[in-house]
């Protein structure tokens, strides 16, 4: 009889095994499928709440709301790096250069002008269509501020704000814009 009470209990014991290791796995089993669910429903909610914001925050500055031209932003391009090609050093006759410094004309042609405007109000329009973060003008006139209150050389600052006529906004959409995007993409 002891044998046969062993034998019961053996096998007693064998299937709550089964059943607690079954168990197991269906527990496992249920907190993946909540983990996994939670993270959908995030996405979702997240795509959800994407596309039904408002489509134009306000104050958004857009390059074609300035009122630009590509072909006055390339002349405004123009004028600024001519202000940079007028500071930047060029080495004396001391053997190191003895070619003395050619104009900018000479060094930047029109068409790395055009690409420099062309690919900053691409990056521009890449925040804008991509990121669904577009260059706010908030954020054009913080730059501006933070320029003129940084700046180690106010007369070259000065000098480029004169290039482009001293309006704020194309100071704001060609000379600023061009740092955000690039600082931002």
């Amino acid at each position: 009889m002891k044998k046969k009470h062993t034998a019961q209990l053996r096998r007693q014991i064998a299937s709550t095994r089964r059943i607690s290791v079954s168990a197991f796995f269906n527990l496992r089993a249920v907190i993946a499928f909540l983990v996994c669910g939670a993270a959908a429903c995030s996405i979702l909610s997240g795509a959800l709440l994407a596309f039904l914001r408002p489509d134009a925050p306000a104050k958004v500055s857009h390059p074609a709301a300035a009122g630009l031209t590509f072909a006055e932003r390339v002349a405004y391009q123009r004028a600024i790096e001519d202000v940079y090609w007028r500071h930047h050093i060029w080495p004396r006759n001391r053997g190191e250069r003895p070619d003395p410094k050619p104009s900018l004309d000479a060094v930047m042609s029109q068409a790395q002008l055009e690409k420099k405007v062309t690919d900053y109000l691409r990056k521009s329009q890449a925040l804008e269509d991509y990121w669904q973060r577009p260059i706010t003008a908030d954020q054009l006139q913080t730059e501006i501020d933070r320029m003129a209150q940084h700046t180690k050389q106010p007369e070259v600052l000065r000098e480029l704000f004169a290039a482009l006529g001293n309006d704020p906004s194309v100071v704001a959409e060609c000379l600023v814009r061009p740092s955000t995007c690039g600082a931002s993409v």
